[in-house]
């Protein structure tokens, strides 16, 4: 194996003998066999015109491949199969119109047993898309892109929501990635498309959940327990969280919400529930010593899924795509297995905590822009800082921490993500009424922070980039790099990433966007601030 897709990267360069998140070597090769087999499917699609089938399977099958998404090898290798028998459809469709393809991708066809199919993966993988060392690097950004943008597609398209264009795109940039006339700039402005896609995307996902659930209102989030029974939702997914909160209601069950699930609590029509009790734990990669201590059952919707110990996975659930070996999945929307498991187990006492503040989306957040605007014009804000992103167990992520704890009084933060958990149970006050933290929500709702900033520009007349406004994100996995490419579609600047820079950026990349995008890494708190404000 060779993965290089996170953060966490072994030695910052990849895993090759096992995965930092528990990728096992057989898992990791099916899914480099499972992106070929989405290649080979995409040359056809890309040809045929929108197949619903074939678009949605695709879009599931990218964020299959998503870090702490699936460790589950014969689930996987079942999708391979499906990928095949997709392939030979629009194959069979496209020779209807007298076109047929060859080559190695074209002709793709996995092996019949799990064993077989692995040994073909092996040659699969990162290292065999390219020769050259800047354009694979290139190409593994447009990939990474993709399986981000998917992961938020999917969440859309569970509730209704699609975009041909962009459907139209994923197919096209998947074939792309197999064409060897392509040159370096070819993939880089795929990848500035990628991202100009993915701002399409997470406005309708936007559009989605304010239509179902209203938009988020500032809320006071409980962090202690109510007495009764229990089940901790992780993910991201706001219907199956619904789907669930109905399922309970009048069962004496509370909803807890873990990690990114977090902002669920601002929506109106998820609020509405008086079972949806509060948050139980911080960021995905606390879990294992999080989850012994809920004594009820758990279930994840979307990444991030780690190494479930034996104290807990008896009563752990998994579902949509998130799958691990030997953990109950629920497949569709009936989750009594689920509510039964939390009625057998003790539930908690009545232990109330304390509160925390979430639902500041742009539409909050911008029904009181006259106050911001003016309070900017004053001089009693000084400065904005978008502080948050994904969290994770490496090393060096107490810079965040640090960063909101010493950024002068006069200055507001803005925060979204599971990167917020290094500082959202801290007090920072308010300036003239408005909080100083500002939590907007999950990783997806960076488009509310891109409203926001882009409303604030209009307000100054400015651009985005002369805003006192300064970007320090923090990146984990490929929905992180997928909304990096959104800003620099939006030709925003001077933006600071950490811990690390991704392994996959090979030197001459990064001095392309170092040129043309100034962007850089965090160094210290100090001197980051002392750049920032002088």
């Amino acid at each position: 194996m060779f993965c290089n897709q996170c953060e966490q990267a072994a030695n910052g360069v990849g895993c090759n003998i096992s995965g930092v998140c528990g990728k096992k070597p057989e898992v990791a090769t099916l899914q480099d066999h499972l992106l070929y087999g989405l290649k080979s499917l995409a040359l056809y699609a890309d040809k045929l015109g929108r197949d619903p089938e074939i678009d949605r399977f695709t879009i599931e099958g990218l964020f299959t491949t998503v870090t702490n998404v699936d460790f589950d090898a014969p689930r996987i290798g079942g999708i391979i199969k499906h990928c095949f028998e997709l392939k030979e459809k629009a194959r069979a469709a496209l020779a209807a119109r007298g076109t047929t393809l060859s080559g190695p991708v074209a002709e793709w066809k996995p092996a019949e047993d799990l064993n077989g199919m692995i040994a073909q993966g092996e040659a699969y993988g990162i290292n065999a898309q390219h020769v050259n060392e800047d354009i694979r690097s290139v190409i593994e950004i447009l990939m990474y892109g993709l399986k981000g943008m998917a992961a938020y597609l999917d969440h859309a398209m569970i509730l209704g929501r699609s975009d041909d264009e962009v459907l139209a795109f994923v197919q096209r940039a998947l074939a792309a990635t197999t064409d060897p006339n392509l040159g370096l700039m070819d993939f880089v402005g795929l990848s500035m498309e990628c991202g100009k896609h993915n701002l399409t995307v997470m406005g309708l996902l936007n559009n989605a959940h304010t239509d179902a659930y209203g938009h988020p209102v500032p809320t006071p989030v409980q962090l202690g327990t109510k007495a009764g029974k229990a089940i901790l939702v992780s993910g991201h997914d706001l219907k199956m969280l619904e789907e669930l909160l109905k399922q309970t209601e009048g069962t004496g069950i509370n909803i807890y919400t873990h990690g990114e699930m977090l902002p669920a609590h601002g929506y109106p029509g998820l609020k509405k529930y008086g079972h949806l009790a509060g948050n139980f734990g911080g960021a995905w990669q606390d879990q294992a010593k999080e989850f012994v201590n809920f004594p009820g059952a758990i279930i994840f919707n979307t990444n991030c899924i780690q190494r479930p110990s034996d104290t807990y996975k008896d009563r752990l659930f998994t579902w949509g795509l998130v799958a691990w070996p030997d953990v109950k999945h629920v497949s569709g929307w009936d989750f009594s297995e689920v509510i039964a498991k939390a009625q057998e187990l003790p539930g908690f006492p009545d232990n109330p905590g304390q509160e925390i503040l979430t639902g500041f989306g742009h539409n909050a957040v911008l029904g009181v822009a006259d106050k911001v605007v003016a309070a900017v014009k004053s001089g009693a804000i000084k400065h904005f800082f978008l502080i948050g992103g994904c969290d994770g167990a490496k090393s060096g992520r107490n810079y965040y921490t640090e960063f909101a704890e010493k950024l002068p009084q006069d200055t507001v933060i803005l925060t979204l993500a599971c990167g917020k958990f290094r500082f959202n149970k801290l007090e920072f006050g308010d300036i003239g009424g408005i909080p100083r933290l500002l939590d907007v929500g999950q990783c997806n709702d960076a488009y509310s922070a891109i409203q926001i900033a882009v409303a604030l520009a209009g307000a100054f007349n400015c651009g985005v980039n002369d805003l006192p406004l300064s970007m320090i994100l923090s990146w984990y996995e490929q929905k992180a790099v997928v909304i990096l490419l959104t800003l620099l579609h939006l030709g925003i600047k001077n933006i600071k990433i950490g811990p690390s820079l991704p392994a996959f950026i090979s030197p001459n990349v990064l001095n392309f966007l170092v040129e043309n995008f100034n962007i850089g890494p965090i160094t210290t708190v100090e001197a980051d601030m002392k750049a920032i404000l002088g």
